[in-house]
């Protein structure tokens, strides 16, 4: 199979998204159409309306780890590192787990290299990689 071409595959976003923007509007309390909304502008790089969806889906699903994870992406990308950070620490809280992905996720590039988010880092792996019989999630 062939890699796609840029103009189709901007081609297929748009149509993409304009699809989700769509649904959200008749089913604007379904967080699934939000978490496909959110990710779409990530992917596309509309990083503000990214975060609009993220922070929206972490009032309405505040006790799910994945929404403090995409939501502390969401403000890395808009150059927030405090707030990524509190976020990431509440997702981390709440069960976040996958410390070989947050090593290297190219969403939190902006924060690597700050001592606050090496320490969340080392609190994954203490809490959870130490674990017996523990294989993620």
């Amino acid at each position: 199979m062939q890699p796609k071409r840029p103009a189709e595959e901007l081609r297929e976003n748009k149509q993409e998204l304009e699809f989700l923007q769509a649904i959200a509007r008749r089913l604007p309390e379904d967080t699934g159409i939000m978490r496909a909304l959110g990710d779409l502008y990530t992917r596309t790089g509309a990083y503000s309306d990214g975060l609009r969806v993220d922070e929206r889906l972490s009032r309405l699903c505040a006790e799910d780890p994945m929404v403090w994870y995409n939501l502390a992406c969401s403000l890395a990308l808009s150059n927030r590192a405090d707030d990524a950070l509190d976020a990431l620490g509440r997702a981390v809280e709440l069960g976040y787990d996958d410390y070989e992905w947050m090593k290297k996720d190219p969403d939190l590039t902006a924060l690597r290299g700050d001592a606050r988010f090496e320490s969340i880092l080392d609190w994954i792996y203490s809490t959870f990689e130490q674990m017996p019989g523990y294989e993620g999630v």
